[in-house]
Formats: structure tokens, sequence, C-alpha cells
């Protein structure tokens, strides 16, 4: 018994030892990328910023035009929650679906209706699983998305908002931080609030509204309520300034107090603008979830390696433990054997 444990000992370690190469590789595989990833993320940030800038600038003077953009009501949520095609990342993929069952509950306590486009694999198991009807699904580029696939996702976004069918876009995703911290957030994408402090100083500037300029400073999407000033220029021009943004520190947006002027007139511009801005929306929010996976899975193999290494430890000194019974029970029927043969050479000399 103590040989076939030990045999069975030593087939578990060669197969931790094979689970430990695979871990270590994934680990690797998603070190490399987290790079590529943060390179791609950093580059997509001032379009983004300038995209949201061009949007509140066209829709806050774009009057009763621009009321749809500005105004939920009481029409359904379009919630889109963004995880993973794949597992192997830790709590990634939970955290995300989980804060979005929590803002489902919110909605309804609300008084309000929902509906979900889900963007990625897991997040269409998961709906399915607990029987959610969904408008909408995509999944295949959650580690390497591209800006047509953020297009596609806009699509079926804008659709049934610029419809009247929704109210309001909601984005459940992973805000990538550093590499070691990434916290999921709900952006609202639509419809878009004012600065603060718009209407103060929108009512002190001529009939016409005036020129607007801006200094954006990356605004995420859905982050327009951030903190931030709005002052007045002699010559009529708005100067807004954010002053809590993440991208805040973009050297291309720090150094420029842009003048923005809006051709032709907003409301013909709107619509344009309002599929340009939910594009980089995505995009963004698609790139920042990309490079959360590649940082949460690096972690989640980083740890597994490091679980295989102290249970190939414990399953070694398992496996000399057993080795030892065998070599004592050894010993002991050797010994038996030759106490028994003295006994019975004994017996014999005396008969």
């Amino acid at each position: 018994m103590p040989g076939a444990q030990e045999r069975v000992l030593r087939r578990r370690i060669k197969s931790v030892q094979a689970t430990k190469k695979i871990t270590r590789a994934m680990e690797l595989i998603a070190a490399s990328r987290i790079m590529k990833a943060r390179t791609r993320l950093e580059a997509a940030v001032p379009y983004e910023a300038a995209m949201y800038t061009v949007l509140q600038s066209a829709v806050h003077e774009g009057g009763q035009d621009a009321r749809m953009y500005t105004d939920a009501g009481d029409r359904p949520v379009l919630v889109c929650p963004v995880v993973a095609d794949r597992g192997l990342c830790g709590g990634y993929n939970i955290s995300v679906l989980r804060a979005t069952t929590r803002l489902f509950d919110e909605i309804m306590a609300a008084g309000r209706q929902y509906r979900v486009c889900a963007v990625g694999k897991k997040a269409l198991s998961f709906f399915r699983f607990s029987g959610q009807e969904l408008a909408a699904s995509f999944m295949g580029f959650s580690d390497r998305p591209t800006f047509e696939n953020a297009s596609a996702v806009t699509d079926s976004l804008l659709e049934p908002f610029l419809a009247g069918e929704v109210g309001e876009i909601d984005l459940v995703s992973t805000r990538f931080r550093s590499a070691g911290s990434q916290v999921v957030e709900v952006r609202r994408i639509l419809p878009i609030a004012p600065p603060p402090g718009w209407d103060d100083v929108k009512n002190q500037l001529p009939g016409d509204g005036g020129a607007h300029s801006g200094t954006p400073g990356g605004t995420p999407a859905g982050s327009a309520g951030s903190a931030g000033s709005a002052s007045s220029a002699g010559d009529g021009s708005v100067t807004w300034e954010i002053q809590d943004s993440p991208y805040a520190h973009s050297a291309l947006y720090r150094s420029r107090n842009g003048y923005l002027e809006v051709e032709p007139e907003p409301s013909e511009l709107l619509p344009l603008v309002i599929s340009r801005y939910v594009e980089a929306a995505v995009f963004m929010a698609l790139l920042e979830a990309a490079t959360s996976e590649h940082s949460a899975r690096q972690r989640a193999m980083a740890a597994a390696t490091d679980n295989a290494d102290e249970l190939i430890k414990a399953l070694t000194r398992a496996v000399n433990r057993a080795r030892q019974d065998a070599i004592t029970t050894e010993i002991m029927e050797i010994v038996g054997g030759a106490e028994a043969l003295r006994q019975a050479s004994v017996s014999d000399e005396a008969v």
C-alpha cells in the first residue's frame, strides 16, 4: 500500500508541474500584451477627450434640438456590460457582472425598465444562464478590440436611443488606473450632462451664446459630472477646464486652451457628433477593459503559478514520507523474517 500511495502522489506531482508550465506561459503572454494594450489606450485618449469637448459645446448650444441628448425622461435604460471572452483572469468578469446586477436593481427601484447589450462571451453566458433577454450581444474581440468593433457596438446602442426606445445608455466596464489597480465603473454615455456651472455662465453671455473654448482634460466617457469650473472671458467666450480628470496629465491637452467654433449649426452637427462621440467612448471602454483583462490575467496566473509551487512542495514532502514508510515497512518485514528464522533455528537445535 505505501508503494501504491507513492505512485499516486508522483503522478499528481507531474500533473501539477504540467499545469504550472501552462500558468507560467499564460502569465508571460499576459505581461507582454499589457504594454501593447496600454500603448493603444494612451493613443486613444486625445481623440476621446476632444470628441467629448466638441459634443458638450454642440449639445448645449443646440437648444431644443438637443433635448433628447440631455434629458433621459422615464424611458428605459440600455445597459452595456463589457467583460472578457475567456476566463482565468481572477474576479475580473464576475466583478463587472455583479456591478451590472446591482445597476439593474437600482433601475428597477427607480421605477424604470432596462435593456441589455452584452459585450464579451462571459456576459453572454451569464445572462443566458440567468434567463435574461438580450437586445444585442458581441464577442470575439475582448483581448484586442478594434475601432470597427466599437462601431458595431455603437450602432446597437445608438439605434434604439435615436429611435426614442431608450432614454439612457450606461456602460459597465473596468477603468484601468495602473497595472495593480482596476476599478469597475458605471459610465453614463448618453444623455450628456452639462458641465458644472454651465447655466450660470450661459446666462451671463450675449444672446447668441458666444463662442466656447475648451481645455479637454481627457474627460472619460460618462464623467460629465466631474468637478470643474467655467469662467467668462472679456470677449464673451467661455473657458471650460476639467479639474478632476484621470487624463489631466496628458501633455497634449495640458498645453492647449484652444478656441472651439461650431460649424454648421449645432442642430445640424449633433447627429454626426453624437455618433462619433459614442464610438470614441465605447472604443475607450473596450481598450480599458482589454488592458484590465490582461492585468487581471497576469496576476491570476502568477498566483496560480505560486500555488502550484507550494502544492508541488507539499506533495514532494508527502512522497518522501510515503517512501520512508515503505522503507520502514520493508525493514520491519526483513527483521521480522530474520527473527522468525532465528527462532526456528533455536527450536531445531533444542530438539
